[in-house]
């Protein structure tokens, strides 16, 4: 038999936003939150909302609950199932433009140096110095241990006889979404599963 979550209210009034204030949050029973195609909103990190954010919103009707755990949220005036995935019933247009920041960066290059692929300890280095008149942009800047980037400093991938992993490149929304699928969260909720890795390829 599940665990049952007590919710003291009033009304049913209550009872939506009592869910809300209650402390647990991602916690405990996180809700994994699909689009409207039943794709995660976002892969790293991964699209959840505390439990009492999911019940709230299917209370609303904005989602629609396609499972659940096992343990029941309970209020004086009715009960329910608390969400294990929730799916959005207005589709959200994916952002086409990714924007050039520290965090998108070195999910490009996922998460390790580009000129030793150590995964500890990264800083960003400029491929052509700055002081050669290289430019902070997607093309010119990589992940890089601080060690190597040490290495270099100022010289020329040349002159430093360093060379990249893979030429750095402006990566499209879907590519940099993808990517994401990689470094999954320590907890993975088994509901989740099938909508994370819909089109992976069959066992024969």
């Amino acid at each position: 038999m599940g665990t049952v979550l007590q919710i003291a209210t009033n009304t049913d009034t209550d009872f939506r936003s009592d869910f809300v204030r209650k402390p647990v949050g991602l916690k405990q029973h996180p809700a994994l939150v699909l689009n409207a195609d039943y794709r995660p909103l976002s892969y790293y990190p991964l699209s959840l909302w505390p439990w009492q954010d999911a019940v709230k919103a299917a209370w609303l009707n904005r989602v629609d609950i396609v499972a659940e755990y096992d343990e029941v949220a309970r209020s004086p005036s009715m009960e329910i199932r608390i969400p294990s995935v929730v799916v959005l019933r207005d589709y959200v247009k994916p952002q086409k433009k990714v924007a050039f920041t520290r965090f998108n960066l070195f999910l490009r290059d996922e998460f390790s140096c580009q000129y030793c692929s150590a995964t500890g300890d990264l800083t960003f280095d400029h491929v052509v110095p700055r002081a050669a008149g290289g430019v902070t942009s997607w093309e010119n800047v990589v992940a890089a241990c601080s060690p190597c980037n040490l290495s270099k400093g100022s010289k020329s991938l040349r002159e430093a006889r360093m060379s990249l992993r893979k030429p750095p490149r402006q990566p499209a929304a879907e590519q940099l979404r993808n990517m994401g699928r990689k470094f999954p969260p320590n907890y993975l909720h088994a509901s989740w599963l099938d909508f994370l890795y819909w089109d992976a390829e069959l066992d024969a």
